[in-house]
């Protein structure tokens, strides 16, 4: 069983930053892909990223490109989502999971990122 929690989250301006943490409670680079996730009010789960076991790959979704990048630091666990240039269409809550093969299997209880105009 893994378990993840996230952290980071809060209230910034437009072209604001903000950097979100997310803690697991076993080692994560030698056993699971990383992603994070965001969900708005009355929308859809949406993918915004992941990040390969070895940290060498990355993947993002066309409306982040170029302003999130995601990171790890596998000896303290965890996983990084800086988020730079924000937007009100940002705003959403924001979930960390992990997993492998395509699936993930374990998510954290998420953490709000509100971003006004």
């Amino acid at each position: 069983q893994v378990q993840l929690v996230e952290s980071g989250g809060g209230l910034v301006q437009a072209g604001g930053s903000l950097r979100l943490l997310c803690a697991a409670s076993e080692r994560t680079g030698s056993s699971y892909v990383m992603g994070w996730f965001r969900q708005a009010p009355g929308k859809e789960r949406e993918f915004v990223g992941l990040i390969s076991w070895s940290g060498r790959n990355t993947q993002y979704a066309d409306s982040v490109k170029g302003r999130f990048t995601i990171s790890r630091d596998n000896a303290k666990n965890t996983v990084y989502l800086q988020m730079n240039s924000l937007k009100p269409e940002d705003t959403a809550l924001y979930y960390c999971a992990a997993g492998n093969a395509g699936k993930f299997s374990y998510w954290g209880q998420g953490t709000q990122v509100t971003v006004s105009s």
